[in-house]
């Protein structure tokens, strides 16, 4: 008899506990800063750390803070225009110490001469490559931000960054419009 009441006392606190947590959770709710998420939005999402940072979401915040917004040569003149638009900053041109604009690229394996070291594997921020130890790697396209940091640690060469071609799929006009309807500049929320 004391097991099963000392079962149902833990019971019944569990769901005490557990109510309380889940109210303050909700209540409690810590949001995100809007702003990081609207320039983030705007970055290009290529992980690539051109910027000096590890990735497009810590440049936002960055930006966010005060930081200069031409510093991400993936994103080039057109993200840096829709970066001062959206922030209410003046247009500078692109550092060019970080690198220049590139058009799409994506990671290519010669997978006939890949040894299969796992070192692309490992340096690839987004997980675009397949492959196992001792076997030969392969890039799925659809996931690779084209941000070369897989050509780099490849001992033997066997990394060619291509240029994305053209298609109906992916084709877009010469200035393109990188901020969306959600984002909402920074001079209209004060």
């Amino acid at each position: 008899m004391d097991l099963i009441s000392a079962v149902i006392i833990i019971a019944v606190l569990a769901l005490v506990f557990g109510a309380i947590l889940g109210f303050a959770a909700v209540k409690f709710k810590v949001e995100g800063d809007p702003i990081v998420e609207q320039i983030n939005e705007v970055l290009p999402q290529t992980q690539c750390g051109q910027c000096g940072y590890p990735g497009c979401k810590p440049y936002a915040e960055a930006i966010a803070n005060g930081d200069e917004i031409n510093k991400c040569p993936p994103g080039g003149e057109a993200g840096v225009k829709a970066l001062a638009d959206l922030l209410g900053r003046e247009v500078i041109p692109l550092d060019e110490e970080r690198g220049e604009e590139k058009p799409p690229r994506v990671a290519y394996i010669r997978e006939d001469e890949c040894i299969g070291c796992t070192k692309c594997i490992q340096a690839c921020p987004v997980d675009a490559i397949l492959g196992a130890p001792k076997l030969m790697h392969t890039v799925i396209v659809d996931e690779c931000t084209g941000c070369d940091l897989c050509v780099e640690p490849c001992p033997v060469d066997c990394i060619d960054m291509l240029e994305v071609p053209k298609t109906v799929a992916n084709w877009k006009w010469q200035q393109p419009q990188l901020r969306h309807e959600n984002l909402i500049p920074v001079k209209e929320l004060n």
